[in-house]
């Protein structure tokens, strides 16, 4: 390995304007005669075009590399025609070397350059450009600059630093994340960055969907959890990978499923988990545009890239939009305690919110360091990321974890017009993507139903919680209960936000799934080694009896029905709904809530389920087709919630028409709702009374009602398609304890 200061060339040619064309001609041939052949090789090398018009270059080493001074945009490793320039934002740094490595396994780098201020930076970024390199090349930096962590400063010069923008990363079989923490070197085990051109693949024409909302059906999905189990039916070798959704495709398809939210595929770092565990779900990133490369049949990082791009394009293919779970609000990198990667060694508190007492990260994320994301240098890196997701790789949206840290400032306080989260609500190039905020942090920053912008959707956790509070039989939920199956208007309305606003789940990936919701009235943690501490306490969830699995058919029977009832709602509230992976099969986590390092059958999809709960996945196919089955109205972004809930002409019931019971002690409501387009009306009646209940339905002069759901009923009389419902001549139902009814009246015309 050898190390070239960039700037001792430009110290020369200082010199040289002293005596003219004479000493530069001089200064040119001492350079090639001492490079020997490969001087030789680069005397017929031109400046390449963007790489600035400078004659000067230097000669690295053999084989023919060389560099130029190189520009100061775009930033990254950025592919040209005749090599790669790499630029590198650093405001305090006082050097930056450049390493090339020949391999992700190499201990050493077999070129280095040490940049030079005053050729290779400009404000506060440092670059260079290198000749005859290019796709696949491994490469990292090292940057010193000041410690003093009391003021927010962590360069630290042992340390080999990815690209903050690597379009992909390798983490080697020597990386060791332990070596990244504290002082010592790390070069021959830490992680590198990968050149990527992203030119090549060939995406067959294919097009986004761009389903409106109020068609989409949202599965929540792990990319590896979903084909990992060896009952998948996907060979051993696809198993947990892109390549093993793609052969899942037509189990989406029958599952009416119009997008998959992909829970994070960006780079994240496994190790990061309690000792002996690993991080599964991979809420941990190391890197905001490179693909996880163990989600791939080679376990590659550029292997990675293509197999995405195939999951993205066949998944198009099918008609089915991907919406990625991207986090933002933290990294891998943790608190003071944590490894250097990247952000901590570049500039670390234009990266991270950090105490201005003591230099100590702030913790709204729950996860040890909170991005600091209205900082101008990582909101412009946000958006370039979330830019390169739908350019590049053609992603339909995006899911904001803990979205509220979005809304923080520099010193931790939320702002009234965060301008990140503004942004990316009138970005042009995200125009026509879906945005979903999960939105609160883990510091009790609440900001459902007053997240800022116009075209946000929020995950409803107050939809969550209080249809759960419902069906389980709670006291005084039925007035919250009625206004959620409604698109939550006493959360929405108010802002004049869309009906698309609310998107609706019961479970998903953080808690119990369905299964459990209804066989478990505690969370059951031991198995995450943390005492069962972690995990959240407040899941609203019974047992019915009996703690976990049963053979009591009783329990059993209302387990189903439960299932059935929460699903029923989900289906049918005005929003988005939004099905957790497995639930359609009453997967279950054995009352773990919060199996976050369980890479194993805890976690994974059982395809057994699709046998032995074959009741419960007809069950939800069949309110897919329900729900598709009346025209779509595509309400725009200016027709608020409040004129879509007087369209639909509601009028609420008891056990009597026109008188709801909205009492602290009732467990029960009915209502009928005109559908807008085709006047189509449907009685729905939901008793989560534990004893059956007899309601008298409304009296329809020209119509009769017809019998579409009644989750008390087995298998197939439980559901049915709209023009396959059979007629319910009595005037009054006798509705079943912890059951749901849906009714379609039809013209006897």
């Amino acid at each position: 390995m050898s190390v070239f200061r960039q700037g001792s060339v430009a110290v020369f040619f200082c010199f040289c304007g002293l005596g003219g064309t004479f000493f530069s001609g001089c200064l040119l041939f001492w350079l090639m005669h001492m490079a020997g052949e490969a001087a030789h090789t680069c005397e017929t090398q031109t400046a390449p075009a963007g790489h600035g018009g400078s004659p000067m270059y230097e000669l690295a080493q053999s084989h023919d590399v060389y560099t130029w001074p190189g520009e100061a945009y775009p930033l990254g490793a950025s592919v040209k025609r005749n090599g790669v320039n790499f630029t590198l934002y650093s405001k305090d740094a006082t050097r930056v070397v450049l390493h090339l490595f020949a391999s992700a396994e190499a201990a050493s780098p077999e070129h280095s350059f040490e940049l030079d201020p005053s050729i290779h930076k400009r404000g506060h970024y440092w670059f260079i450009f290198v000749g005859n390199i290019g796709h696949g090349q491994v490469y990292g930096f090292q940057v010193d600059g000041p410690w003093d962590p009391e003021r927010g400063q962590r360069f630290d010069g042992d340390k080999l630093l990815i690209d903050p923008y690597s379009q992909a990363i390798s983490l080697g079989r020597n990386y060791d994340r332990q070596r990244a923490i504290g002082k010592g070197r790390n070069m021959d085990a830490s992680l590198r960055s990968i050149v990527v051109d992203q030119s090549e693949f060939d995406w067959q024409g294919t097009v986004t969907p761009r389903h409106s909302l109020t068609e989409t059906i949202i599965y929540e999905m792990h990319v590896g959890g979903f084909t990992r189990h060896p009952n998948s039916g996907v060979s051993e070798a696809k198993r947990g990978t892109f390549a093993g959704v793609i052969e899942k495709i037509p189990y989406l398809k029958s599952l009416g499923i119009t997008a998959v939210e992909l829970m994070p595929v960006q780079q994240f770092d496994v190790d990061d988990a309690p000792e002996g565990k690993q991080n599964y779900w991979g809420y941990s990133p190391i890197n905001f545009f490179s693909v996880h490369s163990g989600y791939s049949v080679e376990k590659t990082p550029l292997a990675a890239i293509d197999e995405f791009k195939t999951l993205v394009r066949e998944l198009h293919k099918a008609d089915i939009e991907v919406i990625l779970d991207v986090v933002f609000n933290h990294t891998a990198e943790g608190d003071e305690f944590g490894p250097t990667f990247c952000f901590k060694g570049l500039q670390n508190g234009s990266y991270y919110l950090l105490d201005r007492e003591n230099g100590r990260y702030s913790n709204f994320s729950g996860c040890g360091n909170t991005c600091n994301a209205n900082h101008s240098v990582l909101r412009r890196m946000i958006i370039d990321a979330l830019h390169f997701w739908v350019t590049e790789m053609h992603v339909d949206g995006f899911r904001f974890d803990l979205a509220s840290v979005l809304a923080r400032d520099g010193s931790g306080q939320p702002m009234s017009d965060p301008p990140l989260l503004w942004t990316i609500d009138t970005d042009p190039i995200l125009c026509a993507t879906k945005i979903i905020a999960e939105a609160w942090d883990a510091a009790g920053l609440y900001q459902v139903g007053s997240f800022i912008g116009d075209r946000w959707n929020e995950w409803n956790g107050k939809y969550r919680d209080d249809v759960r509070a419902f069906w389980r039989g709670d006291n005084g939920c039925v007035s919250r209960f009625a206004s959620r199956i409604l698109g939550s208007p006493d959360i929405y309305c108010s802002h004049h936000h869309s009906p698309h606003r609310s998107v609706n789940f019961i479970c998903a990936h953080d808690g119990f799934t369905l299964n459990d919701l209804v066989s478990y009235s505690d969370k059951h943690n031991l198995a995450n080694g943390e005492g069962n501490r972690d995990g959240d306490n407040h899941n609203l969830s019974s047992n019915y009896g009996v703690e976990g699995p049963t053979t009591l058919k009783d329990i059993e029977e209302i387990r189903v029905r439960q299932c059935k009832n929460m699903l029923a709602t989900l289906y049918l509230s005005l929003g988005t709904p939004m099905l957790n992976m497995g639930d359609e099969v009453r997967r279950t986590q054995q009352g773990n809530n919060n199996a976050y390092c369980q890479d194993n059958p805890i976690s994974w999809f059982d395809w057994q389920g699709l046998e032995q709960h074959a009741e419960m996945l007809r069950f939800v196919q069949m309110l897919a087709q329900v729900r598709s089955a009346e025209p779509t109205i595509d309400w725009n972004l200016h027709t608020p919630l409040s004129s879509v809930v007087e369209d639909v002409n509601i009028c609420w019931h008891g056990v009597m028409p026109d008188q709801p019971d909205w009492s602290e002690h009732s467990h029960s409501i009915a209502l009928t709702v005109y559908h807008p387009i085709t006047l189509d009306e449907l009685y729905v009646v939901c008793n989560a009374y534990w004893d059956p209940i007899e309601f008298t339905i409304p009296d329809r002069d020209d119509s009769d009602w017809h019998l579409l759901i009644n989750t008390a009923n087995p298998s197939p009389q439980d559901i049915y398609l709209v023009e396959e419902a059979p007629s319910y001549p009595d005037n009054t139902v006798l509705v079943a304890g912890r059951s749901m009814i849906v009714m379609v009246a039809k013209s006897r015309k």
